[in-house]
């Protein structure tokens, strides 16, 4: 349960009402119409066909793909990863309205707008930093990275100097708590309780959100200490799996195209070439997270890992990653350097761009490799190879036309038919697919119920009667004028499934007390707010008669009193007597 004070209501009214959904969206993703609302490819999940639904009537969203719906507020919080009160900030901003000032508990607002303060005031320390006594060492490992003054600059890159506070003694000064600088990963705790910095003798890269903001560093360090790097762990402002180094730049310079590379140097150094469409990963692998941001800006990636087995594993693990997402990828082959920065140093900016036009695609790139591992001059080398191309790549690729090309490609490098490859190819997809659907079938038999509904779970035993409660939810939503002939023939106690119970009771309830539903995003978490919606949008075409709405009520009435026989057909001529007082006392 979301556990914010609630905002005034005109407030929350005005601030919808300068919000309108379809503009909010249409700055993220493009629509097109569909009848009288909206439609667009869902940026919460993978798809080809646009199953999000923006309707301007109830200025709410639905995606019929994975669930996601409501409000401008709830598209808000899940689009740019904020709590309510960050949301309900974030459009005030956007349309010039002024945040109430009382009334609102939002003491993790408050902390992450803190900790964004304080990161901004630690870059320009680390930067500041450069140009001391301190800084020289770093300063010089930039220079003979070959990085102008004006990269350093645009980077804001710095350093750490080889001290245990520094960093905290000059945060101190500025105002800032050992308790923030520990809970922005900014500061360690000793055994004993005394806080230390934690980046120290490294140079310092700052990480910044879509908006400019420093929410996280990556520290590398001088001479041969271990860790090499150190990221920042997770914080109230920063989630590494769900970000990328130089999106903020690279957003705007993509042209369909990005490049992702393996580390901070390696974007740097191709960014101060002239290829700005560069990001980096945060010191893991790329992320199911990651991919699906990447989908929402290009069709294509290159990927430019290192070419050890750390990088290769990284490459296949990015390959089927962005693949799923519907993302083409291609594979940058560098010879003759270990990485970008010493290919463009050698061979300069031009040759490395037709490098990257030159990039193979994922799939050749996955066969070449097979072919380091199998001879395929030998009748032996040839089996293996075959099948491991079989099985582990041409199985994975989605288009089957594309399947027929590798077909005929294998074909000619080994003298087997192309009839015989696609015949062996087919066989595994069907194996894969029966597998997954034996899988499915053992979830669901073991009580594991792979589809359960998740937020209302009751619903799989009592079908019938959950969806009599969704649409008396949809109704009411719509009609709020029915709100007491509702809670006459069906209270909140007549509900079935405990989901359904409480949504009926905070919506009756605000509708009671003369509230707007506006305010129902600050008391529903985004999962719930979609849960909503999607009985909204799925009860759409229906004619929301008073006629429908008392065949819905019936069910549950008919439910209920199934339930109250069945109850007193197991009582005592007692317990009946002592029931039966109990209702009259109640009609008295």
């Amino acid at each position: 349960m979301v556990i914010y004070m609630a905002l005034p209501e005109s407030f929350l009214q005005q601030l919808k009402l300068s919000c309108d959904i379809e503009s909010i969206v249409s700055s993220y993703v493009n629509i097109k119409r569909q009848g009288r609302n909206r439609a667009c490819l869902c940026p919460f999940h993978s798809e080809k066909t646009p199953s999000m639904v923006i309707y301007n009537d109830t200025q709410s969203f639905y995606c019929f793909g994975c669930g996601a719906g409501g409000d401008v507020i709830t598209f808000i919080m899940k689009i740019e990863n904020l709590e309510y009160i960050e949301a309900v900030k974030f459009l005030a901003d956007r349309v010039g309205l002024q945040m109430p000032e009382s009334g609102v508990d939002d003491t993790q607002a408050k902390l992450k707008m803190r900790i964004l303060e304080m990161n901004r005031e630690a870059a320009r320390f680390f930067h500041k930093c450069l140009s001391t006594p301190d800084g020289q060492a770093g300063l010089a490992y930039l220079k003979k990275r070959e990085l102008s003054n004006e990269t350093i600059k645009h980077f804001g890159l710095g350093f750490a100097p080889d001290s245990w506070d520094s960093l905290r003694k000059h945060l101190r000064s500025k105002g800032f708590t050992d308790e923030e600088m520990y809970r922005g990963f900014l500061v360690s705790k000793s055994r004993t309780g005394s806080y230390f910095d934690i980046y120290r003798n490294r140079v310092m890269f700052p990480i910044l959100d879509l908006r400019g903001n420093v929410i996280a560093f990556g520290g590398r360090v001088l001479g041969d200490t271990k860790p090499k790097y150190i990221n920042s762990s997770d914080t109230p402002v920063f989630k590494k799996t769900k970000n990328l180094f130089c999106l903020n730049f690279a957003k705007s310079e993509l042209n369909g195209r990005l490049i992702l590379a393996e580390g901070y140097m390696d974007v740097i150094a191709m960014y101060q070439a002239g290829f700005h469409n560069v990001v980096a990963t945060l010191g893991t692998a790329l992320t199911q997270e990651q991919s699906r941001i990447i989908s929402g800006y290009v069709d294509e990636v290159i990927l430019s890992y290192d070419s050890d087995e750390a990088g290769q594993k990284a490459t296949k693990r990015a390959v089927g990653l962005l693949s799923a997402e519907g993302v083409k990828t291609k594979v940058l082959t560098i010879e003759g350097a270990k990485d970008p920065d010493e290919y463009i140093k050698k061979f300069g900016a031009t040759r490395f761009k037709l490098l990257l036009d030159g990039s193979s695609s994922a799939t050749d790139y996955e066969l070449e490799k097979l072919k380091e591992v199998h001879d395929i001059e030998t009748a032996e080398g040839k089996v293996g190879y075959l099948k491991a191309a079989v099985h582990d790549v041409l199985s994975t690729i989605p288009s089957s036309i594309e399947r027929e090309v590798y077909a005929g490609k294998l074909s000619q490098e080994t003298g087997v038919s192309r009839e015989v490859i696609v015949a062996q190819v087919n066989a595994v997809i069907k194996k894969q697919i029966r597998a997954k659907e034996r899988q499915e079938w053992r979830d669901i038999q073991s009580g594991k119920q792979f589809y359960q509904d998740k937020l209302n779970p009751q619903k799989a035993a009592n079908k019938k009667e959950a969806i009599a409660e969704e649409r008396i939810i949809a109704f009411l939503y719509k009609n709020t004028e029915y709100c007491d002939y509702l809670l006459q023939k069906v209270p909140p106690d007549s509900f079935v499934t405990d989901f359904n119970k409480r949504l009926y009771g905070i919506i009756t309830q605000k509708i009671q007390h003369n509230i707007t539903l506006d305010s129902l995003s600050g008391e529903l978490t985004p999962q719930e707010m979609g849960k909503l919606f999607g009985y909204l949008a799925h009860g759409a075409e229906l004619k929301n008669t008073k006629q429908e709405l008392d065949d819905y009520i019936d069910v549950l009435v008919t439910h209920n009193n199934r339930l109250t026989g069945e109850k007193i057909a197991g009582m005592t001529l007692n317990d009946i007597s002592e029931l039966a007082k109990k209702l009259e006392a109640k009609k008295k």
